[in-house]
């Protein structure tokens, strides 16, 4: 382990990552974190309007600059001097994060492509080209973080068994923890599927199953946050829903995750929503039933059989017609 210790001291080179803050974040605590693993590998005050990290790493690796907590900007920290842009807080002046910025113009100008686009033939003409390029960009970059990042982006998007698949097509992509986590996260997704019974969990004392099948009621369960704009827009759905079903026997519960409890409550009271909600179940619930995106809504049976997952708007709408659209 001594001569390990060495050989990597060795090969260790310095980098420099300087950070531009907003006067409001002077005084506060900035941290350099691993994006992969969560590991912290620095952290610093801001002063004079930035933060400085310095240090030395072995490889480049993925890393996200937190400040108080927040999420400040993404890069790939690697040796040389790296610049954060202040307003579009990316990563400049080290050759992999120059080469990923480069990539993400590319996607932006096939993205215009793809929105200007006069008919649905050049729209799909675009976002073939969308996918053969990032295939491309990740097979030319598995030997660095930047293979990692795009991958990471599409495999949120694959279906459990196409994920596995594509691991043992590219075993080098197996060594990320973030990675291994989704695989687990997708078995988990796998297992709480339409069909399957619901899996319990409890918060502070109130339990899922406290809910479920109360009454002989249907549930419909909603995973969201307040900061979630796609969370907020649907409670406009799932009060229609509650309205008209209420009393054919459907029962609504809000669980927060990923949220902190004053703004979860704060949410609950400006968007009047009327239904019970369980606060500050973080990623208990979620790391349970694989859910990798909010808002997550499950329809569940009063036997306790997942009825429906993953549906928003109208096909929520129709699933919960279908079990309960024909009720007195």
């Amino acid at each position: 382990m001594a001569t390990a210790a060495v050989a990597t001291s060795l090969w260790a080179t310095p980098y420099k990552v300087l950070a531009p803050m907003p006067e409001d974040a002077e005084g506060a605590m900035a941290f350099l974190i691993n994006y992969d693993t969560s590991d912290k590998i620095d952290s610093v005050l801001v002063a004079d309007g930035a933060a400085v990290f310095k240090g030395e790493i072995d490889e480049p690796v993925p890393a996200r600059i937190l400040v108080d907590g927040a999420r400040y900007a993404q890069l790939i920290l690697e040796p040389g001097s790296i610049a954060i842009d202040a307003r579009s807080r990316k990563a400049f002046g080290s050759e992999l994060n120059d080469v990923y910025n480069a990539i993400g113009d590319s996607v932006s100008t096939i993205a215009q492509a793809f929105q200007t686009a006069s008919t649905d033939a050049d729209k799909e003409a675009a976002y073939a080209r969308y996918q053969a390029y990032m295939k491309d960009q990740m097979q030319q970059n598995l030997d660095n973080p930047i293979g990692y990042l795009i991958f990471i982006q599409q495999a949120y998007d694959m279906a459990p068994a196409e994920l596995v698949a594509y691991l043992d097509k590219e075993p080098s992509l197996k060594q990320y923890k973030r990675i291994a986590k989704l695989v687990e996260m997708n078995e988990r997704k796998a297992a709480s599927q339409p069909g399957a019974k619901y899996i319990d969990f409890d918060i502070n004392g109130r339990k899922l199953s406290d809910y479920v099948g109360r009454d002989g009621k249907y549930l419909l369960v909603d995973f969201w946050a307040s900061w979630c704009g796609p969370c907020i827009r649907e409670t406009a759905v799932l009060k229609d829903l509650y309205k008209e079903y209420k009393d054919k026997g459907l029962e609504v519960l809000g669980v927060a995750v990923w949220d902190e409890p004053d703004a979860t409550r704060a949410a609950i009271e400006k968007h009047e929503l009327p239904w019970p909600c369980i606060i500050n179940a973080q990623s208990v619930p979620t790391d349970l039933y694989g859910i990798s995106g909010i808002p997550c809504i499950m329809l569940i049976a009063p036997d306790g059989t997942i009825l429906s997952r993953d549906k928003q708007d109208d096909d929520l709408r129709a699933d919960v017609a279908k079990y309960l659209g024909d009720k007195q």
